[in-house]
């Protein structure tokens, strides 16, 4: 009869230790799951500011790196303040609702966003500025609210953000400030898709307000508008982007007809407006 307690005693004993021992091996599969979700995730550049700035740009929705989000630099910038940069993500065969483009060690880092009307945005090139040898990435919001990012290792000796642009030697900007040329034709493209290729050069200082005495002073909006006024491409623009800035962009024949007349829109931030037919 002395037995009967001691074998109450081993299975209150004996439960409580099934139980941890669940948990346990719950936890330890939770962290192998971790690791092993960080380790794919692992930035391929290397960059020491990559999750500070994934945390800034794309916030706490799922992301992963995808080749299909092409970024294209040259192999060393011989001019800091005249980087050409294309993104492309035409390869991308669903609807995207935003592409965000920054440099990982410019001291502005974000360069452009860019939304549009059909959720395609094949290829968007410009100049920009860099300040140092850098990681150069574009991440693109798909439908289904994942982020696919690509990027580009982009060498350099730097000091572009932080030289003074041209204009300040020459008058000749103030007279001519805002004044726009653009072409338009169209190209064919993959898979049997068709878009309206659109190029488009303004004169403006782009100042970064990184120099001593000379106060920021650059392009902040763009839209391509149509008749409507409704905006079929937008793009919001930060300092780095180069001086007298070149925009090159494809906008898929869904959104633009040959039958409209579409305007380019510009607005920067001290409040000028600048607009020009397409």
């Amino acid at each position: 009869m002395r037995t009967f307690p001691a074998i109450l005693v081993l299975l209150y004993l004996c439960v409580p230790m099934a139980a941890w021992s669940q948990v346990n091996n719950e936890l330890i599969t939770q962290a192998s799951h971790n690791d092993t979700e960080r380790a794919e995730q692992a930035d391929p550049l290397n960059s020491p500011v990559w999750h500070y700035l994934r945390a800034r740009f794309l916030g706490e929705s799922p992301y992963q790196f995808d080749d299909r989000v092409v970024v294209s630099v040259p192999p060393f910038a011989e001019d800091p303040t005249q980087v050409p940069l294309l993104v492309d993500v035409s390869a991308i065969d669903e609807p995207l609702l935003r592409l965000v483009v920054w440099a990982d060690l410019n001291p502005i880092q974000h360069i452009y966003s860019v939304e549009s009307a059909d959720r395609h945005l094949p290829s968007i090139a410009i100049r920009f500025k860099v300040q140092q040898a850098t990681p150069v990435r574009a991440a693109v919001l798909t439908e289904s609210g994942k982020w696919l990012v690509g990027g580009q290792y982009l060498e350099a000796a730097g000091g572009g953000c932080t030289a003074p642009s041209m204009a300040n030697a020459s008058p000749y900007w103030e007279s001519h400030l805002g004044e726009i040329e653009s072409r338009s034709f169209e190209r064919a493209m993959n898979r049997g898709r068709s878009s309206q290729r659109y190029k488009v050069k303004i004169i403006h200082p782009m100042d970064t307000g990184l120099v001593s005495g000379i106060p920021e002073f650059y392009i902040q909006q763009l839209e391509v508008r149509r008749p409507d006024q409704a905006a079929i491409l937008s793009m919001e623009l930060s300092q780095p982007v180069s001086e007298n800035p070149v925009f090159t962009f494809d906008m898929s024949s869904a959104s633009v007809t040959a039958q409209d007349r579409y305007t380019l829109w510009m607005r920067d931030n001290n409040g000028n407006v600048f607009e020009q037919a397409l």
